[in-house]
């Protein structure tokens, strides 16, 4: 692995050395924060593999979903149509608290954290 790590960093000093990097947008101001940042650290190499394929993990797509049911229950009117949105989202939660205890995530602290950082995000994108 190091011969690699080296053969990178070989090529980036040529790259320097004939000026490629010079005026590239952007130069001078700080990078755009990285929307990994509140992904566990052990988790964020798995995660970004899977965002970079448009891929999205279960239980993401299932906190999407469940927020999105929760909108269309505040706004439903109709109570046959609210009990159908209401058992569709309880097998949603029942499905993502056994995807959970079968991860062991919720009994870490990170998981916690994290997990109270993307409801924020996807409620704060359905806002929007």
């Amino acid at each position: 692995m190091d011969i690699l790590r080296l053969m990178a960093e070989e090529k980036i000093k040529e790259a320097i050395r004939r000026g490629e990097f010079d005026n590239l947008p952007g130069a001078g101001k700080p990078l755009p924060p990285d929307d990994m940042e509140v992904v566990p650290e052990d988790l964020r190499v798995s995660y970004r593999l899977l965002k970079n394929a448009g891929i999205v993990p279960e239980e993401i797509q299932l906190r999407k979903e469940m927020v999105t049911l929760g909108d269309l229950l505040a706004a439903c009117r109709n109570d046959s149509e609210r009990e159908k949105l209401e058992r569709e989202l309880s097998l949603k939660k029942l499905r993502y608290q056994s995807l959970m205890s079968e991860r062991g995530w919720q009994a870490s602290g990170a998981f916690a954290e994290y997990e109270t950082k993307v409801q924020q995000k996807l409620t704060e994108n359905e806002s929007e």
